[in-house]
């Protein structure tokens, strides 16, 4: 059924739970699997910072074929940046699934902060997997 799947990872708890489930679905169908994570800025520190992230989710996975994207978002942008590089993303490598981690935020926190993950459900036009936190 997946052939390609692209998890999209920040470093956080959420962000491991998703993996593993990314990580299973890719050994469950033989798939290939894309790590990406997204910078806001264009710092040299941001990038090294991105890639520790990248090497830590690819050190931390078994599947066959595991590539890594660091992606960058404008910064001016917020979170819509991130979305949008990350919607990009999927359909230049040609996703079927995309999982993401999502914070779980409830009322004015979401309201004032908002969601990537929700805002990905509006881009991107592949099945979508969206991992709670554990609760």
């Amino acid at each position: 059924m997946y052939k390609k799947i692209m998890i999209a990872v920040d470093g956080s708890e959420t962000a491991k739970k998703a993996l593993q489930e990314a990580q299973n679905i890719a050994n469950n169908y033989n798939a290939d699997l894309c790590i990406v994570h997204c910078i806001k800025g264009e710092e040299e520190a941001d990038r090294i910072e991105g890639n520790k992230v990248l090497e830590s989710a690819k050190a931390s996975v078994d599947a066959l074929s595991v590539e890594t994207r660091l992606l960058e978002a404008d910064i001016l942008y917020g979170l819509e940046s991130i979305s949008t590089v990350i919607a990009t993303a999927v359909k230049e490598w040609g996703a079927d699934l995309l999982v993401v981690g999502t914070a779980n935020r409830r009322g004015l926190e979401r309201f004032v902060i908002g969601s990537v993950a929700e805002q990905l459900v509006s881009k991107v036009e592949s099945s979508i997997l969206l991992v709670r936190p554990e609760s």
